[in-house]
């Protein structure tokens, strides 16, 4: 057989194809809307225990630990039993790595840290997603003024797991975020994809320039690892801002209705925390109250989780689901003021 002739397109048909071969580039790369995931950021195990967690389809949750944890005995018997409830709960863990608390102020060198990081793995080698070092920015931290320590953690944690998914830090909204972030990457010489967030500030003030900032100054997926609203603190702070379980609710709302739309790079929200533990607590941001019962908070996600299901149902399907309506009320006001006042948890 002869091979067949190639066909001849007139210039004007080649343009048009040009146009609409343009046009279905540009929707294409439009149309994927953002993977959205939610989760729980807490210490403590007996949220997968609840019911209640259980129902709400959570799949993903943090765990924070001191960079020396698997030495010592008890909190090694604290990790084996987040870690093991979270596996049997088939939830997905992100681990955050912070201070030791044993000796706050102790830092490791790289090269400790990373003997520390290679142990964890061994012990926990199903454990895929870590944040470098928690609250960086944060002036009660040891790492307060040290942006290039952490970014040469991050580099040994990057080089030894390059399938792990690894945060480069997690940083509070407070005006020192972003002078952090620009050291961390001179030094890391790279453009991270993942970074961690704390945004209590513009969560609980009704505002989004902390975040905002934080989505100019990088370029990879932000998550935000810690974030809510704050029914009651009783530690030394200088941010001020309401305080309630009703004023929490509102402070979770905020959070997806105002701070999640404002970029596709934000792909996971970590709320902080499930459950109040008991009195004397210094921080209680909890969905649960101290005697069990639900607060409006945990509302306000369930509603989110279930929306959620709801879109991936009718991705599947080809439908389309509402979004929620725009903020309306204080939130709403509120997210127009500017508060100057500098964080400190």
């Amino acid at each position: 057989m002869s091979p067949s002739r190639p066909r001849i397109r007139s210039p004007a048909r080649a343009a048009l194809a040009a146009v609409l071969l343009a046009a279905a580039a540009i929707g294409g790369a439009a149309a994927p809307a953002r993977a959205l995931t939610v989760g729980i950021a807490d210490n403590k195990p007996d949220m997968f225990a609840d019911p209640r967690f259980g129902a709400a389809g959570i799949r993903i949750a943090r765990l924070s630990v001191g960079w020396d944890a698997l030495s010592s005995p008890w909190q090694l018997a604290e990790i084996d039993a987040w870690l093991g409830a979270a596996q049997a709960a088939n939830v997905e863990p992100l681990v955050s790595f912070g201070h030791s608390r044993t000796d706050r102020r102790s830092l490791p060198t790289p090269e400790r840290f990373l003997f520390e990081f290679r142990r964890f793995r061994a012990r926990y080698p199903w454990v895929r997603d870590f944040a470098t070092w928690n609250e960086g920015n944060h002036c009660g931290e040891p790492t307060c003024h040290r942006p290039q320590l952490v970014a040469a953690y991050y580099r040994k944690l990057r080089r030894e797991c390059p399938d792990c998914r690894i945060l480069a830090a997690e940083v509070l909204d407070q005006p020192n975020m972003v002078r952090l972030v620009r050291a961390f990457r001179h030094t890391a010489h790279e453009e991270p994809r993942y970074w961690g967030l704390h945004n209590y500030i513009d969560a609980n003030r009704g505002r989004v320039r902390g975040t905002r900032r934080l989505l100019r100054a990088v370029k990879g997926q932000i998550w935000f690892t810690e974030t809510g609203g704050i029914v009651a603190r009783r530690n030394r702070h200088k941010v001020t801002f309401p305080e309630s379980a009703r004023h929490a609710a509102t402070a979770t709302r905020f959070v997806f209705r105002r701070l999640v739309p404002l970029s596709r790079r934000v792909t996971r929200v970590y709320v902080y925390q499930w459950n109040a533990g008991p009195p004397p607590q210094t921080w209680d941001s909890g969905l649960i109250g101290p005697t069990g019962r639900a607060r409006p908070a945990l509302r306000v996600v369930t509603r989110v989780l279930r929306r959620q299901r709801a879109r991936q149902t009718a991705g599947a399907t080809g439908g389309t689901t509402p979004l929620p309506p725009p903020l309306t009320g204080p939130g709403a006001a509120a997210s127009r003021t500017n508060g100057r006042r500098t964080a400190r948890r």
